[in-house]
């Protein structure tokens, strides 16, 4: 991966541009702002004020040529969001984790919509903490624990537990009682997603998402299920409840895909990310995160 040349702004890095092979355009800014057009004015600002960067941190000027393949660097400016209005508490924090209880609506990392307002960026803002990352991700609509590295030296170790599936991961999640179900059960499909495409499905072929499945409690009508993935796929619980008839109450994407306001919070997934456990890589010693956060049945 290309690093940066220029630091963290607002908890944001910059963006990197890759001119092209061959243009018709004689200037980097010339170029810019025809493939820009809605943001020609700010792109002119941004080059007069100094603030557009080739790959060693140097300013670029209005006359600048463009290098076929070059990159440069700016920095975006931060968009207006809508802040999600439930708190992030710090569940543990080291020289090498930060450990977080997230709150359901709040998106993991900068995407689409949810830049400025991700908990990666809020956190390296809040907390002075610039060279955070996330060891892995939840879903914006899912809640619970979210584990992130504090240095950049440590990152690798780490994220390689769960690329390994050293890391023990608990679910909790609401969905309707179904009597008729032979359960605990073993969830075993292939998944994909996409790029671009909102859903995941499930397709023929070998096995790439695996789920432990049982019932905790239930009212005979909704119940408390304990979910252990062995795998780690996008939307892999949410489809595995599904394909067994049971979709997480709050599910907008399953069974079928419908609208949710991006601030409507009145219906939070009934998703939680309970707990996780690894051995640390450093020190050896067993380590169990766990949420204070609770799901419970509809009155």
């Amino acid at each position: 991966m290309v690093r940066a040349p220029l630091p963290l702004r607002d908890g944001l890095g910059p963006t990197r541009i890759r001119m092209p092979d061959a243009s018709q355009f004689g200037t980097i800014l010339d170029y810019l702002v025809d493939r820009f057009p809605q943001d020609s004015a700010r792109l002119r600002e941004k080059m007069d004020l100094g603030e557009i960067f080739d790959s060693s941190g140097t300013p670029l000027a209005v006359a600048s040529p463009i290098v076929p393949r070059a990159d440069i660097y700016l920095y975006r400016d931060p968009p207006v969001e809508p802040v999600v209005p439930f708190a992030t508490p710090v569940l543990h924090r080291d020289e090498n984790l930060l450990v977080v209880d997230k709150p359901h609506f709040l998106a993991t990392m900068p995407r689409g919509a949810y830049i400025a307002r991700s908990a990666l960026v809020v956190l390296r803002r809040e907390l002075d903490l610039p060279e955070l990352s996330p060891v892995h991700r939840l879903d914006r609509l899912t809640a619970g624990v979210l584990m992130f590295t504090v240095r950049r030296e440590v990152r690798r170790a780490y994220q390689e537990l769960f690329a390994e599936r050293a890391v023990t991961k608990v679910y909790d999640a609401v969905a309707r009682y179904e009597p008729n179900l032979s359960l605990p059960v073993t969830l075993r499909s292939r998944m994909i997603k996409e790029r671009g495409v909102l859903r995941a499905e499930e397709v023929p072929g070998e096995p790439n998402a695996e789920t432990f499945l049982e019932l905790s409690e239930h009212d005979g009508r909704h119940g408390m299920y304990t979910l252990h993935p062995r795998t780690g796929r996008t939307h892999q619980l949410r489809v595995h409840m599904n394909s067994l008839g049971i979709p997480i109450l709050g599910d907008n994407f399953y069974p079928e895909f419908y609208d949710v306001a991006g601030d409507d919070y009145s219906t939070p997934l009934q998703l939680l990310a309970r707990s996780i456990e690894f051995r640390d890589p450093f020190s050896g010693e067993r380590r169990r995160f766990e949420s204070d956060r609770r799901l419970r049945l509809p009155i």
